[in-house]
């Protein structure tokens, strides 16, 4: 029973399949069908027809008879295959035959696909061909009045150009024949060859506009405004000469002479119509003449300049030259009392070489200003600034060495000064040794002060040297300088020392009947004391005490320092 059962419903569940397949297969029909009679219903043949408004022949003539032949077919041999194609298919399905169905249901959508492409190129095809002819009708109708408006432009002002005209009449007469051209290309229906012939002659007659707008400046300019310029700036080139001005070695009037027979070329080359040859050659003429004319105003305020400025240098090199001979004679004199370096020496001699050679500078100036030799002012200013500059850095290191012999005198006063500052600061230590209440003075320090009186004396012995060597001196006296304070300093921590041991040994007699070591040790110290021994003194004396009291001598050392 089961087994019954399930056959059934197998039998069932392929009964539905099958129906939901044929269903498919009847809304692909469907579909297709609607496709096929919507193309039908497209009026083709209507825009088409649009063509008609065109001259039918030729070119236009042949594409017209391709579409309506191409349409024709569609309509009756390819979309009622379709509708067999489409009828077929629901046979197929009906019998349960889906993938016969589904095959012809594919061919009959790629067919019908072509058909549309078929018909979209058509139609894109015509739009083009429609257009094309409205732009090139749209753009005949602007050319025409431009072209009479060149004419007529070209016969009021013959004047301005020149042999030229018969060029730009020849040229307009071209366009002209162009104009024929296109209306027999159209005529015979090749409108894609006129589109091709009213893009040419708009971009020939843009061109031809602007020619004959710039041709009228450039033919004045190279005809008559250049040549004229270059005349005046020849002319202007002699009178420079004639009054004294160095300006052959600019090799100018060469150079203009060239420019103005290239003139005549580009003249001829205007008279063809050739005009950007003309073109360069106009910039390049007008700048080079600017560049000439900016080369001569320099050489002109460069003559000023030498004729004012002269002058005030010579002054100027006169009063340094006149400094350095007061210097020079202060040298001499000096050289006999003090020992000069090398290095001061060198800067002197540099000095003297280079005022010699700035003076022999002048001399050719003069000579190259007075006599009209071919160096250009231009050239001799520069040399003239350079020898402003030098003279301005020779008088900063003239008077930076003037200081430095100045300091010759100076630094001797200055070390005798200080050598009696010393020999006073030595009888000051003298004095206030003798006056301490101290048993003696340490043998050392008789020795230093013997060391540091020697050095004195060293001192005055280099300064009574001839030539006085101040750097010797200086070294001389940093050594005394140093052995005094070293004196000072040593007979500084003498006094404190022994000062200080007093000050422990009577702060410590008060333990010394309670401690007999401390006693001892004090007895040893006040022995050391009288033998001059202060620091072993001290260092005896603290011991005892501090053994005894903790911190005592911190105490005592603060009590002495504040009185």
């Amino acid at each position: 029973m089961a087994y019954i059962i399930g056959i059934i419903l197998i039998i069932i569940a392929l009964i539905i399949a099958g129906l939901i397949l044929r269903k498919r297969i009847y809304d692909e029909v469907d579909r297709l069908e609607a496709w096929k009679m919507d193309i039908m219903n497209r009026n083709i043949a209507s825009e088409i027809s649009r063509i008609k408004n065109l001259n039918l022949s030729g070119e236009t003539q042949e594409k017209f008879e391709s579409w309506r032949e191409r349409w024709e077919l569609i309509v009756t041999k390819e979309l009622p295959d379709i509708e067999e194609y489409l009828f077929d298919s629901e046979a197929a399905a009906d019998r349960y035959r889906f993938s016969k169905a589904k095959k012809m249901l594919r061919k009959t959508e790629e067919v019908l696909q072509s058909i549309e492409d078929e018909i979209e190129k058509m139609l894109a095809e015509l739009n083009e061909l429609m257009e094309s002819e409205e732009s090139s009708r749209k753009e005949i109708e602007q050319i025409q009045p431009t072209i009479k408006a060149l004419r007529k432009q070209l016969s009021q002002n013959r004047y301005q150009y020149g042999n030229a005209e018969e060029y730009y009449d020849s040229e307009i007469d071209g366009m002209e024949k162009q104009l024929t051209q296109y209306n027999e290309l159209v005529g015979s229906g090749n409108y894609s060859d006129a589109r091709h012939l009213v893009e040419e002659l708009k971009q020939d007659l843009d061109n031809l506009q602007t020619q004959m707008e710039d041709f009228p400046a450039l033919y004045t300019a190279c005809k008559n405004d250049l040549p004229q310029q270059l005349n005046e700036l020849l002319n202007g080139l002699k009178g420079m000469k004639d009054d004294g001005y160095r300006v052959e070695h600019f090799g100018f009037e060469k150079e203009i002479h060239k420019y103005q027979h290239r003139l005549k070329d580009c003249v001829s080359a205007l008279d063809q119509g050739e005009e950007e040859l003309a073109k360069e050659m106009k910039n390049e003429i007008e700048e080079r003449m600017a560049e000439m004319y900016q080369l001569l105003e320099k050489e002109a305020v460069a003559r000023n300049y030498m004729e004012n400025k002269i002058p005030v240098y010579r002054e100027e090199l006169e009063t340094l030259e006149n400094d350095f001979l007061i210097t020079k004679e202060e040298v001499d004199e000096l050289q006999k009392a003090y020992y000069f370096e090398d290095s001061d020496m060198e800067k002197y001699l540099v000095l003297d070489k280079a005022i010699g050679q700035l003076k022999k500078q002048l001399h050719m100036i003069n000579d190259e200003m007075e006599q009209e030799m071919e160096t250009s002012h231009s050239k001799l200013r520069s040399e003239l600034e350079n020898g402003f500059q030098q003279v301005e850095e020779l008088q900063k290191q003239h008077d930076d060495f003037r200081k430095q012999i100045k300091n010759l005198r100076k630094d001797e006063v200055t070390a005798k000064e200080k050598l009696a500052d010393m020999k006073d600061d030595l009888y000051q230590i003298n004095r206030r040794l003798s006056k301490s209440n101290i048993p003696g003075v340490p043998g050392f320090i008789w020795t230093l002060m013997e060391d540091a009186s020697n050095k004195n004396v060293r001192v005055l012995d280099v300064l009574d040297k001839q030539p006085l060597d101040i750097t010797e001196v200086q070294k001389a006296l940093s050594d005394a300088e140093s052995s005094v304070n070293q004196v000072a300093e040593q007979t500084d921590m003498v006094l404190d020392q022994a000062y200080l041991t007093e000050q422990v040994i009577q702060y410590a007699n008060r333990y010394r009947s309670q401690y007999p070591v401390l006693s001892a040790k004090l007895s040893e110290s006040e022995r050391l004391f009288r033998s001059y021994e202060y620091e072993l003194a001290l260092e005896q004396a603290a011991k005892a005490v501090e053994e005894v009291e903790p911190g005592a001598l911190k105490r005592i050392e603060e009590y002495q320092a504040a009185n």
